[in-house]
């Protein structure tokens, strides 16, 4: 599918024309440049990589300077391949947000937050043993227990258990458009998605 990649700005609110107040994200969507031409006979796949967010040049490897360098292109940060898109592109071609219309669905790619090695109570909800009566003063947000005897004598795979939160990819599906500024490089999308200010996220059509 088509896309795009981008940073997120943070969150706002917009209202709709029966005055309801719909929580939106702000995404600086591009403008991508084509860095990269995939073709079936040559690869095996049919693909664009597009490339966002300029670079300095002394910050990046000798292999990535020829490649920019062969697209005709300044030093990018970011590279992503992207597949489905319908009309012919060049070399240094720029894609900007008006690949985008107002109205129709996206899909969002984002990496959550990173929160570190947790709990059970932050990372899968757990409720903890409640009350505090009854020698239960050290419990009140421990896992209990996790079920193993001599029989098994493992812990079962996918066990909730404490580990390190967050830091994940994740897709969410179906977010609606609600304006395009083109002349800002800005899309602004219903709902949230994951990932903090500033951070590379994907755009699918």
């Amino acid at each position: 599918m088509s896309g795009l990649i981008g940073k997120k700005v943070g969150m706002t609110s917009m209202y709709d024309a029966n005055g309801k107040n719909i929580p939106c994200t702000v995404i600086q969507a591009g403008p991508c440049v084509v860095t990269q031409i995939k073709t079936e006979e040559t690869d095996g796949y049919d693909a664009l990589q597009l490339a966002y967010d300029e670079k300095t040049e002394k910050n990046i490897s000798a292999p990535l300077k020829g490649h920019f360098k062969k697209a005709g292109v300044s030093p990018r940060a970011k590279l992503v391949e992207f597949d489905g898109f319908g009309d012919e592109k060049a070399l240094g071609d720029e894609i900007t947000v008006e690949l985008f219309d107002e109205g129709e669905y996206v899909d969002v790619v984002g990496t959550s937050k990173g929160k570190g090695f947790q709990g059970v109570v932050k990372r899968h909800g757990f409720a903890g043993v409640g009350g505090q009566t009854h020698g239960q003063h050290n419990r009140l947000r421990a896992p209990g227990s996790i079920g193993g005897a001599s029989t098994p004598s493992k812990v079962f795979k996918g066990m909730r258990m404490a580990g390190r939160m967050g830091g994940d990819t994740v897709k969410t599906q179906n977010l609606k458009v609600l304006k395009v500024l083109a002349d800002k490089n800005l899309i602004v999308v219903s709902g949230n998605i994951a990932g903090s200010k500033g951070s590379y996220v994907l755009i699918e059509k």
